[in-house]
């Protein structure tokens, strides 16, 4: 049995390997040096977001029963994307593919914040009243599917290594839940971690209230494409422990911590834009 052989019949087993044994180290992580104090019971919201983790899943599952593995080994079988098409070493296409694609989620992300219709799906994830390791597995089915679909054609266009593909799924699944780790992690030791990968500080000032603040920071795993397309912010304007996490308009509880409740979001209020643009404090906007 070669690599692609392998990892094609494991895949599940691998990823939900993974998927587990980060969420438990980052969980026990979160019990012995949390960031900040929780505004929602930690069992109530744990509940609720890995229940739209199970929901999720099984979406995909139905719809999609090979998921982002399988495209990438029928690219490969009928020489689809770039890296089928061009002769590159084997180990060079997987370390490409693995970056172009973090730069490809970077994209859509952004893309997420600045199109009305796709900040309607996505602010369930930013309607998040607290910011844990669960908030970064907390999106909404609709995103969820539309992310796949892009991935699709991410990968129909780069034609990567089946090893790419389930490296950079185990990677993006497990830095999502790093960077939304409510941890403390020296100050010393983040500015330099923050250089290579996004941090829980980094990213944490994504999920602030304030719209200068929740347009920077976009990256999940790479924190390069902040630093050289200009959205990344260092620190919020409030500090850590003073921050408001979450958005204006979605702070009842029952809507935004309850699965029933999470599962609307899309479809409340008019479809309007939203400030990607802006970047500087405004003190009129403040709320605090």
């Amino acid at each position: 049995m070669n690599m692609c052989e392998f990892v094609m019949s494991h895949e599940v087993v691998i990823r939900l390997g993974f998927f587990f044994g980060i969420l438990g180290i980052m969980a026990l992580w979160e019990l012995v040096a949390p960031r900040r104090i929780p505004r929602v019971s930690k069992m109530i919201r744990w509940i609720n977001n890995l229940g739209v983790v199970f929901l999720n899943s099984f979406l995909l599952r139905l719809a999609f029963p090979a998921a982002a593995v399988g495209m990438a080994a029928f690219a490969q079988e009928h020489g689809w994307g770039l890296f089928n098409y061009f002769l590159t070493p084997y180990r060079i296409a997987v370390v490409l593919s693995v970056v172009i694609m973090d730069f490809a989620i970077y994209l859509q992300h952004v893309m997420f914040h600045a199109i009305p219709v796709f900040w309607r799906m996505h602010r369930m994830h930013h309607a998040d009243l607290d910011f844990d390791v669960t908030t970064g597995v907390r999106f909404h089915p609709f995103e969820i599917i539309l992310s796949m679909l892009i991935k699709f054609a991410v990968i129909v266009v780069l034609g990567p290594p089946v090893l790419a593909v389930v490296a950079f799924e185990v990677v993006l699944n497990a830095t999502s839940m790093f960077n939304h780790g409510d941890v403390r992690i020296l100050r010393n030791i983040d500015y330099v971690l923050r250089w290579f990968m996004v941090t829980p500080d980094m990213h944490r000032v994504h999920h602030s209230m304030e719209d200068y603040e929740t347009n920077s920071n976009f990256g999940f795993n790479l924190p390069w494409w902040d630093r050289l397309l200009g959205t990344y912010r260092p620190q919020p304007r409030m500090g850590h422990e003073g921050m408001t996490i979450g958005l204006r308009d979605f702070r009842d509880t029952k809507l935004c911590v309850n699965l029933p409740g999470m599962l609307k979001i899309p479809f409340i209020g008019k479809i309007t834009g939203y400030a990607i643009g802006q970047r500087k404090w405004d003190k009129s906007n403040e709320s605090h």
